[in-house]
């Protein structure tokens, strides 16, 4: 398979999970716990290999991220997206890079409809230019640098777990995830859903995040309680649209597995579908603030599984023709 077809492949996929489906109650996003992981690790490997494969999706606690810091980059993302739009708008989006501000911008293959929300994209390397100055937003290059290093350390922490399942050495996934190189590619994104409007409840085709997966190797996502919306389709049921709903929890972080992990592992890993639906009429109707931290591999390092199921393929190939398919237009 060559890399335009693979990503053919997905897009083909992802264009058939526009639909409302059902919810379900029966599926379990497992809460696995870190604490003591270098006595534990084999045995929160296991629990993570298990949960990935299953659902795709599990939840960490005791992660070692102090809850303070976290609060704190929540509170610093919600003071960039008080911004002015024209204050926002002069660090705009770049697709290429994947780094930048941008505002209802994102356009699914599963829906074709603009999710409704605005992002602001951090890329080490690729920041020249796109900080916003002292004067408009004091602290926060060096606040969310340092949240992202944190990220970044927690996320290498659970992909040397995946390493060992996979017959890899220990520092496989940090030497293709290396922050001090030119071709990191790793992104912390913030991310700032808008309040709903009564009156455009129900409508087709509108959603906060459409339906698709993630391009990486592990996300982790972090979510304010009251604050909810993000259901999973394990693949399995993916013709059947069943959705669960995970329920956000300030002192969790929801990780899932993406395309390129679940390629890494010759798709023992599944790479599933996620959305974030709008509101009920009955529910909580403002601003829905998350983070997200891809570890996305860098542009240098070659995907391939173990078994060689798919042909070596760059990561930075892979990202961008995958970012290019999600954006309706060039910035």
């Amino acid at each position: 398979m060559n890399a335009a077809a693979y990503k053919l492949a997905e897009l083909n996929k992802e264009s058939r999970m526009g639909a409302v489906g059902s919810e379900s109650t029966a599926r379990e996003v497992r809460r696995i716990d870190l604490s003591d992981f270098e006595r534990r690790k084999a045995d929160i490997a296991d629990q993570l290999w298990n949960a990935s494969v299953e659902v795709g999706f599990f939840q960490i606690v005791n992660h070692g991220i102090p809850q303070a810091m976290v609060d704190h980059a929540f509170e610093t993302s919600a003071r960039f997206f008080d911004l002015p739009h024209a204050v926002k708008g002069q660090y705009p989006h770049n697709k290429a890079l994947n780094v930048g501000w941008e505002s209802k911008a994102q356009v699914r293959p599963s829906t074709g409809t603009p999710d409704q929300k605005e992002s602001y994209q951090i890329t080490r390397p690729h920041m020249a230019g796109l900080w916003p100055t002292e004067a408009e937003l004091p602290h926060f290059q060096a606040d969310t640098l340092a949240f992202e290093r944190e990220c970044w350390a927690l996320d290498m922490k659970v992909l040397s777990c995946f390493a060992h399942k996979l017959g890899f050495d220990p520092e496989f996934f940090t030497r293709a995830h290396n922050p001090d190189s030119p071709e990191y590619q790793s992104t912390l994104r913030l991310l700032h859903y808008y309040p709903v409007d009564p009156a455009t409840l129900g409508q087709p085709g509108v959603w906060r995040a459409g339906a698709h997966t993630d391009f990486d190797c592990l996300t982790l996502l972090f979510q304010r309680a009251g604050q909810g919306g993000l259901q999973v389709c394990p693949g399995k049921e993916m013709d059947g649209q069943a959705w669960s709903t995970v329920e956000p929890d300030n002192a969790a972080i929801t990780c899932n597995i993406g395309d390129m992990l679940m390629r890494w592992s010759d798709d023992q890993l599944p790479s599933n579908f996620h959305r974030v639906r709008c509101p009920l009429p009955h529910e909580y109707l403002g601003s829905r603030y998350t983070l997200a931290y891809f570890a996305q591999a860098d542009r240098d390092a070659i995907i391939e599984g173990p078994g060689k199921k798919y042909p070596a393929i760059s990561a930075g190939d892979y990202l961008r023709r995958r970012v290019a398919a999600n954006f309706a237009k060039p910035y």
